[in-house]
Parts: C-alpha cells; sequence; structure tokens
C-alpha cells in the first residue's frame, strides 16, 4: 500500500518526497480534481495526503471523495504555515465525539 501527496506548495511535496511519499504539486481546482482522479484510479494507493489548503478551498470535492469512497483513506495536514486549525482541536473534536467536557 502507498501513500500519495496532493500538495498546494513545492516546500511540502519536497519534504516528503525525502520522506519517500510519491505525490504532485497544484494550485487550481480543476488540477485538484484531475490529480484525485488520477489517485482513486491507482489501486496501489491507500493513503492520500491533502495540505489543509484544499479542505478550506474545495470542501466539496474532498468530502465527495471521503463520503462516497471508503478507500483510500483521505489525510489532511498541515503544510509549511502550520495548521488551520484551533489550539485545541483535539480536545473540541473528542468532547463532541462522547458528550462529555475533558
Amino acid at each position: 500500500m502507498k501513500m500519495y501527496l496532493i500538495s498546494d506548495n513545492i516546500d511540502t511535496w519536497t519534504g516528503m518526497r525525502l520522506a519517500g511519499v510519491e505525490g504532485s504539486v497544484v494550485h487550481q481546482r480543476a488540477e485538484l480534481k484531475e490529480a484525485l482522479d488520477k489517485v482513486l484510479a491507482d489501486k496501489e494507493i491507500g493513503i492520500v495526503l491533502l495540505t489543509e489548503k484544499f479542505g478550506r478551498e474545495f470542501p466539496e470535492i474532498i468530502d465527495e471523495v471521503k463520503l462516497e469512497r471508503k478507500y483510500p483513506l483521505i489525510v489532511e495536514i498541515p503544510d509549511r504555515h502550520g495548521t488551520g486549525r484551533k489550539p485545541n482541536f483535539i480536545t473540541a473534536y473528542v468532547n463532541e465525539a462522547i458528550g462529555l467536557k475533558l
């Protein structure tokens, strides 16, 4: 099973290449859609890493893949500018998921 990165910047792509993860750099909506279609057609790819920017700018494309497919796993990662999430993101997520305040 392979991982594949779809990034919005060359720095993240370069770092992941050094770790042995193949990928591509895209900037436009059509490029993202084309890259995702290519990845979804490759049955050897089990995990797709996407920079968080795509989740913010094109949520309908990402959500469509997440909701309609069980495979591959889509993981949004921070890019070189850091995460766009609040500092207590994980605690808030757990609180919401289990209904308890930690």
